[in-house]
């Protein structure tokens, strides 16, 4: 083993205590106070590594080891460091300190790499704040346009501009990255599932990552006393809300294959406990291994959600988010697992049922993915929790890989 586990741990519990809600799990919403803590240390960390750091117009952090050729394409190794509500410590930021610790493994060394290795931090990849997700991966990629990105706002109207501004990053700044300036991109992370720990394996060579769609609904009703206003007289947003969020699991067994329908977010106006529901908003996460079955199943809740306007309550669905099913590169995949029988790595071919930015990425570049185990599966949890020596093990990989796509020599 190469890679330093107890620096790996170190990192992990330096970033874990940038939170909103300390004791309470890990809460680094984009653009927060939380999120310019960690973002200054990720940047310390970079410079230490003898990367020169930089920051692009969505807030992603790069930090980049030059290489002898400076035209060749790079590599680039990293994850998000945002996370969920009350969420874990792993979930993205092992990927990013797992990125770091490549690059303290280049500077040991001496690497010195033909094509330049890169360190990426991404923004915005749970979508907690802004909504969507992958805000950082598809801004890079060109998938949002600038008339996208200022019209985005948080649930308090705080625009990203504002955000961006307000913990003194500039949106002006670049914010599209040429594919044809990337090699190759890999991210580790955890499972987030109960596979690996159950097969007692180490690794995970991802070979597809599901397909998802993220919509908004909007139930526009009429408020009205709680008391006084007789039941066939209501326009009540919440009960049509639920009688159509609670249709989702029937609709995804309608489907099958693995199909899974989710309500994660769920906003209540004007949230009285004595007044009749005149808004609710909530979100719809559609998930399915074939893009068919995704469209299926957002033709399913389409409907259903069109069923249920009448004269009192109007209904609309707004996607915000759509990606198909991503198979990873086959060439880098072969070096991953190569990586593993070389260092008698316990490994499996996985598929990914949660998004990742090398999803986006893989429509433009080379990607792999690699996943250590997750305790008891849990994930976007304060429970969340993974075993550093997995994580020096996928650092390991993940450097051996890098070396070889860099052309690196001591």
């Amino acid at each position: 083993m190469i890679a330093n586990q107890l620096r790996i741990e170190q990192h992990i519990n330096l970033l874990s205590q940038y939170t909103a809600t300390p004791k309470a799990g890990v809460t680094r919403l984009t653009y927060s106070k939380e999120d310019l803590e960690a973002r200054n240390y990720i940047k310390d960390m970079m410079r230490n590594y003898n990367l020169t750091v930089s920051e692009d117009g969505l807030g992603n952090i790069f930090g980049k080891l030059e290489g002898l050729d400076p035209s060749a394409p790079s590599v680039i190794v990293g994850s998000h460091f945002d996370s969920v509500p009350n969420g874990g410590a792993y979930d993205g930021a092992a990927g990013v300190v797992v990125g770091l610790e490549v690059a303290a493994l280049f500077k040991e060394q001496q690497i010195q790499p033909v094509n330049s290795l890169e360190v990426i931090a991404m923004v915005e990849e749970e979508g907690s704040r802004f909504g969507g997700g992958l805000m950082g991966s598809r801004g890079m990629m060109g998938l949002l346009s600038e008339d996208d990105f200022q019209s985005i706002k948080d649930k308090n109207g705080v625009s990203v501009k504002e955000a961006m501004t307000n913990i003194g990053l500039d949106f002006t700044k670049e914010k599209y990255r040429d594919p044809k300036t990337i090699k190759a991109f890999l991210e580790l992370h955890i499972e987030q599932g109960p596979i690996l720990e159950e097969k007692n394996i180490s690794i995970g060579v991802v070979d597809a990552i599901v397909g998802l769609t993220q919509l908004e609904v909007t139930i526009q009703g009429r408020a009205g006393h709680a008391g006084t206003t007789p039941m066939d007289k209501r326009a009540d947003a919440l009960v049509t809300a639920a009688q159509i969020i609670s249709a989702f699991p029937k609709l995804a067994e309608e489907v099958g294959h693995g199909t899974v329908i989710t309500t994660g977010q769920l906003e209540v106006f004007p949230n009285g406990s004595n007044v009749i529901p005149s808004k609710v908003i909530f979100s719809v996460d559609i998930r399915s291994g074939e893009e068919e079955k995704v469209q299926q199943a957002i033709n399913k809740v389409m409907a259903l959600i069109e069923s249920k306007n009448n004269s009192n309550v109007q209904s609309v669905a707004e996607q915000l988010l759509h990606t198909t099913p991503k198979v990873m590169d086959k060439e880098v995949h072969s070096l991953l697992t190569e990586a593993c029988e070389k260092l008698d790595i316990s490994y499996c071919q996985i598929s990914s049922g949660a998004g990742h930015d090398a999803m986006i990425f893989s429509d433009y570049t080379a990607c792999g993915m690699i996943f250590i185990p997750s305790r008891n599966g849990l994930s976007h949890s304060p429970e969340e929790w993974s075993d550093t020596k997995d994580l020096a093990k996928g650092a390991t990989i993940l450097y051996e890989t890098v070396l070889r796509l860099t052309e690196g020599t001591a």
